[in-house]
């Protein structure tokens, strides 16, 4: 905990320095950082994006996840649920890093420790907002490192490309994802996977969206070749923004969801998650 305690203080209190330091030297650059959020909703859909499969849309945004799931004989506690920092750069890209989750084991012989870090970029190929086919279609690539410890993490880094999309027609929305996992290494140790996501969501007011997302995953080689897992996971969001709120203000999204095994073979189940986004 204290580990995690640490990563998460240092991210915050980065993340503050940088945001005071660019209002402080240069105003109007931080003005036009504050307001990249507000800028997308001139080219893209005002859907939520989901609990687990990526979104379709570029946001930024800061992201402080917690999940807790159960393995045969183990209970795991994921301190980041692989989620960090979010920036747009050039209204066409997304660029994420992703700090080392810090999993702590109950009942289990696997030890405590942190998982991989990673980096992300997303590039926004083509989208339109309500006046213009309400849609969005992404290219992402994640690049994950190998940590340190190989105790809770995989056993080398690993590549995942992917392609997201969505349609939104007004209080409802899906969206979709398709991609692999392609280690750098030791693929016969750990195999690849393909992996779908499938989420509908609804809007029913200003404040708030409820959706059911599908998460799907195919193991091809490694000691699991031929297995899959599917999960249905139910999920809902809350929005806070203070009463005089502009475009360009941030606002606060707490959302929480579980993950529900639906095929015979899962490595875990009931994993309850736990999420603050502030998008800025």
């Amino acid at each position: 905990m204290n580990y995690f305690k640490f990563i998460f203080m240092l991210t915050l209190t980065a993340a503050l320095a940088v945001c005071g330091c660019l209002a402080q030297a240069q105003q109007s650059f931080y003005e036009r950082f504050r307001a990249h959020n507000a800028s997308m909703t001139e080219v893209q859909p005002l859907w939520m994006g989901p609990l687990i499969q990526s979104d379709a849309r570029l946001s930024q945004s800061l992201r402080f996840s917690f999940s807790n799931s159960y393995a045969p004989g183990a209970q795991v506690m994921n301190y980041g649920n692989n989620h960090g920092v979010s920036v747009i750069v050039a209204r066409r890209f997304q660029f994420d890093f992703i700090p080392p989750s810090f999993f702590r084991n109950h009942d289990a012989a696997a030890k405590d420790g942190f998982g991989n870090t990673a980096a992300q970029v997303k590039w926004r190929m083509v989208s339109g907002n309500a006046s213009h086919g309400n849609f969005a279609l992404t290219a992402i690539l994640t690049r994950s490192f190998t940590p340190g410890s190989q105790e809770n993490g995989a056993l080398t880094g690993a590549y995942n490309p992917r392609i997201a999309a969505g349609k939104e027609w007004g209080w409802f929305d899906v969206q979709t994802t398709f991609g692999a996992s392609l280690p750098t290494g030791k693929v016969a140790a750990q195999g690849r996977a393909v992996e779908w996501n499938f989420t509908g969501q609804v809007h029913p007011n200003a404040h708030m969206w409820v959706n059911v997302e599908n998460n799907a995953m195919w193991i091809e080689g490694g000691p699991l070749d031929g297995q899959m897992q599917n999960f249905v996971t139910p999920a809902a969001f809350y929005m806070i923004r203070r009463k005089d709120w502009k475009p360009t203000h941030a606002v606060m999204v707490f959302n929480g969801g579980m993950q529900i095994a639906t095929s015979r073979f899962h490595l875990y189940n009931h994993n309850l998650i736990a999420e603050m986004r502030v998008l800025f």
